[in-house]
């Protein structure tokens, strides 16, 4: 049965959404690099510019920075805007603004989440426009507004809005469904990683799993920051 549960790992108390059977998410060691390693899937016609402009959009932090921090998360899981709400402020701007790691979001929207789909769709559309970090954080900000409702693509479209996108070629973006293969991807991806619940981290060859406290996250990113060799 999908559902939400209370799972234990890293000698933690986690939380987290889990789309798969069991008592407890698991994810083995990655490189998190390498799930960003392949770029978008390939794609035909238009739509391959789409996708690029679209992966490359969920991207943030200095292109020379060597340390990488994957995001694998569901918009709609309630322990995914927990982790929001609590530390990706202050891991912005404590690591990535400052040119230290590189983040990429990562979609693992869980089909018990009837709106995680449709979320992810308006996301990457936005991505396409340079929107998407903005707009990911106002649907965290809103996920009780619109978790529920029958259809949230207007509300999507008012949140891309007010974020400055253009509502019209989103809206034809997200009807087209030319995303499809780029979250699919990162679906496959995810479950090649071993993610199985949202959210999932890699921190370089870490794996953090479920809403850690920001204490966690600092110390793997320093441990991750120390290691990398010296800049000659």
């Amino acid at each position: 049965m999908l559902r939400c549960l209370s799972t234990s790992a890293l000698a933690l108390s986690l939380l987290g959404c889990s789309g798969a059977n069991g008592d407890a998410a698991t994810a083995r060691a990655a490189d998190a690099a390498s799930l960003r390693s392949n770029g978008p899937p390939a794609a035909l016609d238009s739509s391959s510019a789409l996708l690029a402009k679209a992966d490359a959009g969920r991207i943030i932090g200095s292109p020379t920075a060597t340390v990488w921090m994957i995001i694998i998360s569901d918009f709609q899981c309630p322990f995914c805007k927990q982790w929001h709400d609590e530390s990706w402020e202050a891991i912005r701007k404590e690591y990535v603004d400052t040119g230290k790691i590189r983040v990429a979001y990562m979609n693992l929207p869980l089909s018990m989440h009837a709106n995680a789909a449709p979320a992810a769709h308006a996301a990457m559309c936005a991505s396409v426009q340079g929107k998407f970090w903005p707009v990911q954080d106002a649907m965290f900000r809103t996920q009780a507004e619109w978790a529920k409702l029958a259809d949230a693509h207007p509300f999507f479209e008012k949140l891309a809005r007010d974020a400055g996108a253009d509502v019209d070629a989103l809206r034809a973006c997200v009807q087209s469904n030319v995303m499809r293969p780029l979250i699919e991807s990162d679906e496959t991806r995810a479950a090649n990683s071993g993610a199985q619940s949202t959210p999932t981290f890699f921190v370089g060859s870490q794996p953090l799993i479920g809403a850690q406290p920001l204490s966690a996250f600092r110390g793997a990113i320093n441990a991750a920051l120390a290691a990398q060799p010296a800049a000659k």
